[in-house]
């Protein structure tokens, strides 16, 4: 692969021009210690985390970001696009290599790389496509960048955030999986279109696995603060169990849906993805339902398992979980999410 584009413009005979450009300033202070660079590194630059590096670029969230990928056509490629495109977007330094020590010194690594899912094929069924893949990855992750926050996205997400715990060898804080921060959006939206409402006043989680296994937590959705099955209670207004389970199983099927009509995911994860790395990165202590180490929560005893939980996020990765009030059937049902991955860990010899 060709070497990656400088920050520096050479001239015509490839001399660097940058000194005579400027005048220097004479005696200059050196920056600012309380001045951090904030380094962001993409691994997988297929649509999806072309996406999410997209996105990143336009919100302004790193000042250094480097892109790594097996395909050196199509990494070389992006990158230069991604470079031409730098006279429109916020000052970010792009490099791309198919070395990974072009991450050294990472803040945050995003690992997208993996088999793409094929329609109607369960996000488990592709574990063991991407654990070979994460053997060679994660290790060199952590290697150049030690004291990294590890953000996984690739599917599926919560087995994959397991297994890069554990090739990783970093703290279970530093190691996050995007998990349900997308379902749950997808949730919202769909209450806030059957209310006819702002998606942005709905305060509601999907948690547990990312896929078939998920649970809505519907004893602790609010609208505009008010709690919204204790009002229609309140109000005599009659609703059916399975009414609330045909939304939670329109959450879990749009995602397959858009992979039928358009062949992947992409924007939708890409928006997700940087409001994660926003949260971490400007320690904004937010709560995101996140895949996380959740051993010793909600019941969850019976081994080291990631699933989504309510968690906040902050400058260190996991700063906590949040203790949201499950009714009997949603603890049960998470614990049974617990299992369904647990299940599927005892097969990888991790």
């Amino acid at each position: 692969m060709q070497k990656s584009a400088s920050s520096s413009y050479l001239g015509p005979g490839g001399l660097d021009i940058a000194q005579d450009f400027f005048t220097p300033i004479q005696k200059a202070a050196p920056p600012s210690p309380t001045k951090r660079h904030t380094k962001i590194s993409v691994i997988g630059v297929g649509n999806v985390g072309m996406a999410i590096t997209q996105t990143i670029l336009t919100q302004d969230l790193a000042d250094e970001l480097a892109l790594v990928d097996m395909n050196a056509d199509k990494l070389r490629g992006e990158m230069l696009d991604l470079q031409h495109a730098t006279a429109f977007l916020p000052r970010t330094k792009i490099l791309a290599s198919m070395d990974y020590s072009v991450t050294v010194g990472s803040d945050l690594c995003i690992v997208t790389a993996g088999a793409r899912q094929i329609e109607g094929e369960s996000r488990l069924n592709l574990i063991q496509r991407n654990l070979t893949l994460f053997s060679n990855i994660i290790p060199e992750i952590a290697r150049y960048s030690p004291d990294s926050i590890l953000l996984i996205v690739s599917n599926p997400v919560d087995v994959l955030t397991y297994a890069a715990w554990k090739l990783s060898g970093l703290p279970s804080n530093r190691v996050i999986g995007s998990g349900t921060n997308l379902d749950s959006s997808r949730f919202r939206f769909l209450l806030a279109d059957h209310l006819d409402i702002n998606a942005q006043d709905v305060q509601a989680y999907i948690v547990g696995e990312h896929g078939d296994s998920s649970v809505a937590l519907w004893s602790s959705i609010s609208v505009g603060g008010v709690p919204i099955l204790s009002y229609l209670e309140r109000q005599q207004i009659p609703y059916e169990e399975e009414n609330l389970e045909n939304i939670r199983k329109e959450v879990v099927q749009s995602a397959y849906e858009v992979i039928s009509l358009k062949g992947y995911t992409s924007w939708a994860i890409g928006y997700s993805v940087a409001s994660l790395a926003r949260t971490i990165l400007r320690d904004q202590r937010k709560i995101h339902p996140v895949s996380v180490l959740a051993k010793g929560f909600y019941g969850i005893h019976s081994g080291d398992v990631f699933l989504s939980l309510p968690t906040q996020l902050g400058r260190s990765g996991v700063l906590g979980v949040t203790n949201v009030q499950l009714t009997d059937m949603e603890a049960q049902r998470l614990r049974d999410s617990a299992e369904t991955l647990l299940e599927v860990q005892s097969q990888l010899g991790i």
